[in-house]
């Protein structure tokens, strides 16, 4: 019944987002054929409310994942450092190859952010163990440590607003011909949920897994190198969005449990309802101006976090 539920409310936020901005675009004006709202449907709205599904599922997924894997409930792309190495990455294409394609982005900082992974992982191995806030912030030093060497590599080539615009998490700029590399998302989420048995099995606990039978560090090499293609992915097209990769699937969890293979479609589709929630807000609050999504996402964000927070001292 739930799963229902979730899938209505998603059907109706995705509906709200094609009619809802800055232009007016009504269902009757583009039943009667108004040339103008028809192009900003197939052009702007559609483009721009598939990429908020996307990127918020493949976020929150990640997320969710990356938590099982690693036994830790605070744990995301933005908190073992991986945005961070993405950012490098891109800078690294700014500087030596400044007329490369979109494509040529994604794979750089594809590259970058797995690299930053598996060295958050070796270090991770070296960390005492018990207190789960040790890993998070321990990750958040080394993604800004890497934030402050692409940072100052920007501030030395003049680089450092370039970067920060393209970074910033904003779907206004989304449209029909630029975007369709969040596209990538879709065989992630796929591969992701074929290794759900082995994931959660790996969700035990090295020991365990490796007892029943498991390549437990392969696993990891693989679903972190699908976690970091979707993720850079998601950052190369409409920037980095913060809180979202924590918040949902501890959301998630608090409520409905932590069996992965039961929560994944629902950590998914509540990661989508988020971002667009977000996402129209973003749109009228200022109205007919429009706020970054991240600014939005990282005030709800913040207090849900802190709502998290307080909730699993208590428990």
């Amino acid at each position: 019944m739930r799963k229902v539920l979730f899938g209505l409310v998603l059907i109706a936020l995705i509906v709200l987002s094609l009619f809802v901005g800055v232009h007016s675009v009504s269902l009757r004006g583009v039943l009667v054929g108004d040339e103008l709202q028809r192009l900003l449907l197939v052009k702007t709205r559609i483009p721009r409310t598939i990429s908020l599904v996307l990127a918020g599922g493949m976020l929150s997924l990640s997320g969710k994942i990356m938590q099982h894997l690693m036994q830790n409930k605070f744990v995301s792309a933005g908190t073992i450092g991986m945005t961070d190495s993405a950012r490098l990455g891109i800078l690294f294409v700014m500087l030596f190859i400044p007329n490369g394609s979109i494509l040529t982005r994604s794979l750089v900082a594809f590259i970058f952010s797995y690299l930053g992974v598996l060295l958050f992982l070796s270090l991770s191995r070296v960390l005492p163990k018990g207190d789960p806030m040790i890993l998070p912030l321990t990750g958040v030093m080394f993604g800004n440590i890497i934030g402050s060497l692409a940072t100052f590599l920007a501030y030395q080539n003049q680089l450092v607003q370039n970067l920060s615009s393209w970074l910033q998490g904003n779907f206004a700029t989304v449209m029909a011909g630029s975007y369709e590399l969040i596209y990538i998302t879709i065989p992630v989420f796929f591969l992701l949920y074929l290794l759900g048995y082995q994931i959660t099995v790996a969700g035990l606990g090295e020991e365990h897994a490796t007892n029943l039978g498991l390549n437990y560090q392969k696993l990891q090499w693989i679903v972190f190198a699908l976690v970091a293609l979707g993720s850079s992915s998601v950052l190369i097209m409409v920037g980095s969005i913060p809180f979202l990769g924590v918040v949902v699937p501890n959301l998630v969890s608090l409520y409905y449990g932590d069996h992965l293979k039961n929560t994944v479609g629902l950590t998914v589709v509540s990661g989508s309802i988020f971002l667009l929630i977000c996402d129209i807000l973003a749109r009228i609050i200022i109205a007919p101006y429009e706020i970054p999504v991240s600014v939005v996402v990282g005030v709800i964000g913040g207090i849900l976090f802190l709502f998290i927070l307080t909730r699993r001292k208590r428990t």
